[in-house]
């Protein structure tokens, strides 16, 4: 089983560590993709024109400073970097060694700067959005899914994708549909059921948690997960259909 997750929009930035070493990131074949990204940003970064071109305001000058001096900025593993409702719903730390060490073997975390790394590999807090027209790249998620597309396909090959990622992250690797489902979370509201941003992040690591955290074997179906996530939720699973991967939709109760 592998978890895809997006990364978080905010960041924690380590108090001290080891500076960066793309070498060491999950999957050395993305290492020149990487150096080529990471330079890209540290140049966007320096320039008058950084805030436009990340696309973020006056209040994030200081993040923006930093990504201008990335390559010497202390690193922690991804899963201390990136904050926010989902991580905090998946809690790793309060993970038992073995959940840990089963965390950090099925979950991927899908980087507008890195591409795909594992949840322990060591990085600085950075700011970049999936989203960004990188100059000297492009747009990020192209430029991603022609890198490592062959890389996480042959990681992926014969297991369950449990995809948890927003639509901006998930264009970046499109696994086997057959063997993937996307994660959807709808709470009924007025009798109606509505989509919910909020509810859906926290949701989503939840999800991830329960997976890492029941008892038995990690489910290796889109059926099998269907089961594991109906321990918790009201569960529906849409097939998959082309191209499109199969939807493993949560449903909370209007009390939710």
């Amino acid at each position: 089983m592998l978890i895809l997750l997006p990364p978080s929009e905010g960041k924690t930035r380590p108090a001290e560590g080891p500076v960066l070493d793309p070498g060491l990131l999950r999957f050395p074949e993305l290492t020149d993709a990487r150096k080529l990204t990471l330079s890209a940003l540290m140049e966007a970064s320096s320039s008058p024109q950084a805030h436009q071109v990340l696309g973020v305001g006056a209040t994030l000058a200081a993040e923006v400073a930093r990504n201008a001096v990335l390559d010497s900025e202390p690193c922690a593993p991804a899963h201390q970097v990136y904050s926010g409702v989902l991580y905090d719903a998946l809690g790793y730390d309060s993970l038992t060694a073995g959940q840990r060490q089963t965390a950090d073997d099925a979950v991927l975390v899908m980087s507008a700067l890195w591409g795909a790394i594992g949840f322990s590999d060591p990085i600085p807090a950075y700011r970049l959005s999936m989203g960004t027209n990188l100059p000297g790249i492009g747009r990020l998620a192209a430029f991603w899914k022609a890198a490592q597309t062959e890389p996480l396909d042959d990681h992926a090959a014969g297991r369950l994708v449990v995809d948890c990622r927003s639509s901006t992250y998930a264009a970046a690797w499109r696994p086997d549909p057959g063997m993937t489902a996307a994660v959807n979370v709808f709470q009924i509201r007025g009798g109606e059921r509505k989509v919910v941003s909020h509810f859906a992040k926290h949701t989503r690591g939840e999800l991830a948690r329960h997976l890492l955290t029941r008892g038995g074997a990690a489910p290796a179906t889109v059926g099998e997960l269907r089961g594991a996530a109906a321990e918790k939720w009201e569960t529906e699973l849409v097939p998959a259909s082309g191209r499109k991967p199969h939807q493993l939709n949560l449903i909370l109760p209007e009390d939710h």
